[in-house]
């Protein structure tokens, strides 16, 4: 059974910065897809940054440059490293993963695991 748990949300002014973590236990596919997603209030889930098994990633265009994925693989988090943040990055943010075929990309699969979610709030 795969669990995400993420870590790390909070509130901080525009401009500052935030990392969230997940920890991941039970996936045990030789290839996978993590990543972040978001969901403002009244608005539908996003999805904000992606990473597999090799390290490839791939972002959004609203935060391209801005954040940062990566993983611990001996530690087994996924990381979302978020500078110079905006009111509009204000969301609940989900990690999420899933195994997958080597031919499958991360930005264009349908994720089967999912964390409680982690809220940011960003103020001006």
């Amino acid at each position: 059974q795969v669990q995400l748990v993420e870590s790390g949300g909070g509130s901080v002014q525009a401009g500052g910065s935030l990392r969230l973590s997940c920890a991941a236990s039970g996936l045990t596919s030789r290839r996978y897809c993590m990543g972040w997603f978001r969901q403002a209030p009244g608005k539908e889930r996003e999805g904000v940054a992606t990473i597999d098994s090799a390290g490839t990633t791939s972002y959004a265009d609203s935060v391209k440059g801005r954040f940062t994925i990566s993983q611990d693989n001996a530690k087994s988090t996924l990381y979302l490293q978020m500078n110079s943040l905006e009111p509009e990055d204000t969301a609940m943010y989900y990690c999420a993963a899933s195994g997958v075929s080597w031919w499958e990309l991360c930005d264009r699969i349908a994720f089967g695991y999912w964390g409680q979610g982690t809220q940011v709030t960003v103020s001006s």
